[in-house]
């Protein structure tokens, strides 16, 4: 070989964190899709069920809110609900699937950086998040009317949202010793966030005491930015709920790879 020439260019399939990065969104895909009765399916009915019930039947009663239909102002809140819960559910279980079944140390003692694990499982967490929300969405163009005034902010918000949730998905099944574990944030704090997030309502109904404490609910930020972008409306002003939506991405992932670094839950 001669030494004057220079060394041949690594394309990128070739780099080794890409090749890692894919194989494990490879897995977490599959994972998905070959248990989708379990992962695709039970959203699918139970946001049905929130449209025949609080749309259909309890909403003809309700009339308006925020100057739509009823129906119309739960279906952003709706989507975001399942998107939420769906992008936590998967990476919590994933990842702890892999600590109880030992194979997590594989990864951990490769050479991979901690970010290209973390990014595996999240991309593999926020593609379930959106899968599941696409389907609802096609589910409530069945009832409603669906409007997409600003799809640049409907992309951006549900992208942000099921990232912020995969992060805190992960920090849970990082610090999880068993099963039940995981279940407790997702009952004790993600269920009521999401349900005073305003999703069947609009918070300026509420007393103003509850209405501030509402501010700081993350949930709501992103219920109305993503609200914004299929109706045109919002409770809270746009480049706050950005504002939130970015400073959790950034603190949870900062605290995912300290995680990683120190090993905590994952060496012992």
């Amino acid at each position: 070989m001669n030494p004057s020439l220079p060394p041949a260019p690594v394309t990128p399939s070739a780099h080794p964190n890409w090749v890692a990065y894919l194989t494990i969104v490879r897995r977490e895909l599959t994972r998905i899709l070959r248990i989708w009765g379990q992962t695709l399916v039970p959203p699918a009915i139970t946001m049905t069920l929130y449209f025949l019930i609080f749309g259909s039947l309890i909403g003809s009663r309700i009339g308006d809110m925020g100057g739509f239909d009823y129906m119309d102002f739960i279906v952003p809140g709706l989507v975001m609900m399942s998107v939420i819960q769906n992008a936590y559910g998967n990476i919590s279980s994933s990842f702890f699937g892999a600590k109880f079944g030992r194979h997590v140390e594989e990864l951990l003692v490769s050479p991979l950086p901690n970010w290209v694990i973390l990014s595996g499982y999240v991309t593999g967490a926020v593609t379930r998040g959106l899968l599941v929300g696409i389907i609802v969405l096609g589910i409530a163009m069945c009832f409603t009317d669906v409007r997409i005034p600003h799809p640049l902010v409907m992309a951006s918000t549900v992208l942000l949202a099921a990232t912020v949730f995969s992060l805190a998905g992960f920090v849970n099944a990082v610090y999880a010793k068993k099963f039940d574990d995981i279940a407790i944030v997702p009952t004790f704090i993600l269920t009521p966030l999401t349900y005073l997030g305003g999703v069947f309502y609009s918070v300026t109904l509420l007393p103003d005491f509850w209405e501030a404490a509402s501010w700081f609910n993350p949930v709501l930020h992103m219920v109305n930015a993503f609200r914004y972008g299929l109706l045109g409306v919002s409770d809270v002003p746009l480049w706050i709920a950005y504002a939130v939506m970015l400073g959790f991405a950034i603190g949870l992932s900062a605290a995912a790879l300290f995680l990683l670094k120190r090993g905590v839950g994952l060496r012992s």
